[in-house]
């Protein structure tokens, strides 16, 4: 079976699936694991690199507004790849090529490939992903070994939380300019790691949010988690943060538990390093309580 993914989290689980040798095409984001950026890319973003993060956000209001494409495929090398699996998502055009343009290529290619949606909102749907594409590989088996070794390790957080007296508040940002809360998995991730999210909402969507909101809930922690930003883009961007009316007052800044980590890698991507986010979180928020395991980036304190 020839696999081409279209989406980073889809390529992380047929990796972990063991299909890497399947591959045969990814998505220009696809990064992990090292050995994907080897392969033929088969889309392109059509937000200009190096924008501000104000301009890509009002060129990607723009073009859902008026229908405008966010992506593009390259569809000769797709036809020349043959694949026998496309896998993709409807649940955010911004970060992959929208579904519905997917299945109309899909109908272009030599031998009418197999389409495969991902649309995981809650984590028990990023697990369910796990086996979806096992299924659809051919290798349910292997499904049922990665899910239960993922699940073996979201226990392991949740009794250790069981313990816990106090939950301090939290607010997760996937972005700042403007303010975005994290939606989605995230805040069932912060209350797995034993905090209570007070902006985002487990299951919705992300969404621009007022920073007023953000005061008003007066987080004791706080993880800014931009979506597709690695730590040095990020740090572009807290100036932008700081400058804001009352940060200096929150009680994460005064208690200095302000993080940050790598958003492209963690917390954005519904797949396996979800449970490495929500060890990174645990390890934020309770670090007497949940150690880091070994070989995941701490969350980074900004002065």
């Amino acid at each position: 079976m020839r696999i081409v993914s279209l989406l980073p989290a889809a390529t992380e689980i047929a990796c972990a699936l063991g299909l890497r040798e399947r591959l045969v095409g990814v998505s220009h984001e696809c990064d992990f694991p090292p050995e994907a950026r080897r392969l033929p890319k088969v889309t392109r973003s059509l937000i200009p690199s190096g924008a501000a993060s104000a301009e890509i956000d009002a060129l990607v209001r723009e073009r859902m507004a008026d229908g405008g494409a966010l992506y593009s495929l390259d569809m000769p090398l797709l036809a020349q790849l043959r694949p026998d699996l496309i896998l993709t998502q409807a649940l955010c055009d911004v970060c992959a090529v929208a579904e519905e343009e997917v299945r109309q290529a899909a109908c272009t290619l030599p031998g009418n490939p197999r389409v495969v949606n991902l649309e995981a909102s809650r984590l028990s749907d990023v697990l369910a992903s796990v086996r979806q594409v096992a299924e659809a590989a051919g290798v349910p088996e292997r499904g049922t070994e990665v899910v239960k070794a993922l699940e073996q390790r979201i226990g392991a957080v949740s009794e250790r939380t069981a313990c816990l007296n106090a939950r301090p508040r939290v607010v997760v940002l996937e972005w700042i300019d403007p303010p975005f809360s994290a939606g989605h998995w995230t805040p069932e991730l912060v209350e797995l790691a034993g905090g209570i999210e007070v902006v985002g909402r487990a299951g919705l969507p992300s969404q621009t949010t007022a920073w007023e909101t953000i005061i008003a809930g007066q987080p004791e922690v706080m993880l800014i988690a931009c979506c597709g930003f690695d730590l040095e883009r990020t740090r572009q961007d807290l100036p932008i943060l700081k400058s804001r009316p009352g940060w200096s007052d929150l009680p994460c800044v005064r208690q200095g538990r302000v993080f940050m980590v790598d958003g492209s890698a963690y917390f954005s991507r519904p797949g396996p390093r979800l449970v490495d986010s929500l060890e990174i979180l645990a390890n934020a928020v309770h670090p007497a309580v949940h150690p880091l395991p070994p070989g995941l980036p701490p969350a980074q304190p900004i002065a």
